[in-house]
């Protein structure tokens, strides 16, 4: 996997190894020791997907502590532009966001610490995110 940092830290953008041929293709979404070498050491207890329509706005969302959530997002079908707004109150960038698109296309997953907002504009019909 190629992993691209961002302008706040903390906040990943992750390219998969995409095994294509004929047939069509393959990529590993999840592999804990993979991501245990990335800085993402979080236990996964969650797998969530939603399907929106183009235009459709979702978020932001955070959790509190004790509930908070480091999150690993990409999309299936479709495109979003996706935001990361940090809340770390301890943070240099506190208050500050990045935005990112993802689509079906590029494959491109997003990790997003607990301590940060998210939410995501459906560019697309029937974009469906993980």
């Amino acid at each position: 996997m190629e992993t691209k940092q961002v302008e706040i830290p903390g906040l990943l953008l992750i390219q998969p190894v995409l095994l294509q041929d004929s047939r069509g293709f393959f990529f590993e979404s999840y592999n804990k020791s993979t991501f245990q070498k990335l800085g993402i050491d979080e236990e996964f207890v969650q797998d969530n997907q939603s399907q929106s329509s183009k235009g459709v706005l979702r978020g932001l969302h955070f959790q509190h502590p004790p509930f908070a959530q480091g999150k690993i997002i990409f999309v299936i079908k479709g495109a979003v532009l996706d935001v990361a707004v940090d809340l770390r109150k301890d943070s240099g960038f506190y208050g500050k966001h990045v935005c990112v698109e993802l689509s079906e296309h590029n494959k491109t997953m997003f990790w997003i610490p607990p301590g940060f907002a998210h939410g995501f504009l459906a560019l697309e019909d029937e974009t469906t995110f993980c």
